[in-house]
């Protein structure tokens, strides 16, 4: 037999994401098209790690990452989000959010097995999903509210189905669902037996006086739910690979052996400091982090309309989609690529979010400096030339 790429890997594409990275790299543009903050890190969490590192923990850890990030990570929910989470035995530390939706996926699902995508989607999960030999069942969402379809959903199931995905405050539209959109979906995974992958990374990041409500607290649900989750996003540390999930303990130990066998364990020291982070920030540190991104959207969605593009205004995350049907191009491809030579500015093109469809649309991270988001908004405006 001739050595060649395994099938698996033939599903799976570089990312646009990273793509457009490259490309702006190469151009010398403003890298708005991946989610890496520009923001500080706090201090208690660089000193956290800094210290841990001299004092020696720098071992493996356990499966399922240190105590001291697991009880701080019970804290979290018990604080924000009013659930009551068992550090031993609920709680798998993994390698950034991705790393504990991977291991997830590689515990609890089977080639063949089907899975609800609500789209526009998160690349990475798609990929992960491909790359597990399972199958994507899309459920489109539309702007400007990008309204969930129950009928829609229901219709995408089968018998093979046995999960879906939620996303919320979602990447790349900024949705964020309801309680009772959520409602709907675990009374549809509970009719029907399915597993809820519900990634929150940017529960933090939820503007004009909105909640975020986490499928994990309907009691129906919390033993069919897997909250995905991390502070990649909100301490500003997206290159350390500190995430978790969150499940009922008979989920959770074969996650963490899944971790085990790909990452061994996130990175110990790093643990100690986002463990700190969660322990000594008070509420008035997520308080002002959602009125300061609040406003970098704002200035951001000011700059968009002043170059003539139609921003749909996100409800959380950081991240804006914007209709640019008035830019030349055949595809969203050739759009972004266009807004890139002609103003600099990168970002991601909408069909990278779909899996037929998003042509009109490109996607822009506002999680940058004023400072670079005033410089990226004033060259947008050249569009209008």
């Amino acid at each position: 037999m001739a050595r060649d790429f395994s099938q698996r890997s033939r599903s799976i594409v570089q990312s646009e994401i990273r793509n457009m990275t490259l490309e702006c790299n190469r151009l010398g543009g403003i890298n708005l098209a991946q989610g890496v903050c520009d923001t500080d890190t706090p201090r208690e969490v660089i000193e956290g790690a800094h210290q841990a590192a001299v004092d020696g923990v720098n071992a493996y850890t356990r499966y399922d990452g240190l105590p001291v990030l697991r009880t701080a990570i019970a804290k979290k929910f018990r604080e924000f989000n009013r659930l009551e989470i068992d550090p031993e035995g609920e709680v798998v530390c993994s390698a950034g959010a991705t790393g504990a939706f991977y291991c997830a996926c590689m515990a609890l699902l089977n080639e063949g097995d089907e899975v609800i995508v609500l789209e526009p989607y998160y690349g990475y999960h798609v990929n992960t999903l491909l790359a597990m030999g399972a199958v994507p069942r899309f459920v489109s969402m539309h702007p400007p509210e990008w309204e969930l379809d129950l009928e829609k959903v229901k219709e995408a199931m089968g018998p093979r189905t046995k999960a879906m995905i939620v996303n919320t405050p979602s990447n790349p539209s900024g949705k964020v669902f309801s309680r009772s959109e959520l409602k709907g979906l675990v009374d549809l995974a509970v009719d029907h037996d399915l597993f809820i992958f519900s990634d929150e990374i940017y529960e933090y990041f939820v503007y004009d006086d909105r909640q975020h409500v986490s499928p994990l607290s309907f009691p129906e649900a919390r033993d069919r739910v897997v909250v995905i989750s991390g502070y990649s996003k909100t301490f500003s540390i997206t290159g350390w690979r500190i995430g978790y999930a969150v499940c009922d303990r008979k989920w959770a130990r074969m996650i963490g052996y899944m971790n085990d066998l790909v990452y061994v364990c996130a990175p110990a020291p790093l643990q100690v400091g986002v463990a700190k982070g969660i322990e000594e920030l008070s509420s008035e540190f997520y308080r002002r982090l959602c009125q300061q991104y609040q406003a970098k959207r704002e200035m951001m969605v000011r700059g968009l309309q002043d170059g003539g593009l139609y921003p749909h205004v996100p409800q959380g995350s950081y991240y804006i989609l914007a209709d640019v049907s008035s830019v030349p191009g055949r595809d969203s491809k050739e759009k972004a690529l266009h807004i890139l030579k002609e103003c600099g500015v990168a970002s991601v093109p909408g069909s990278a979010f779909y899996h037929d469809g998003g042509e009109d649309l490109v996607r822009f991270c506002f999680a940058k400096t004023d400072a670079v988001l005033r410089t990226a908004t004033d060259r947008l405006s050249r569009l209008r030339w």
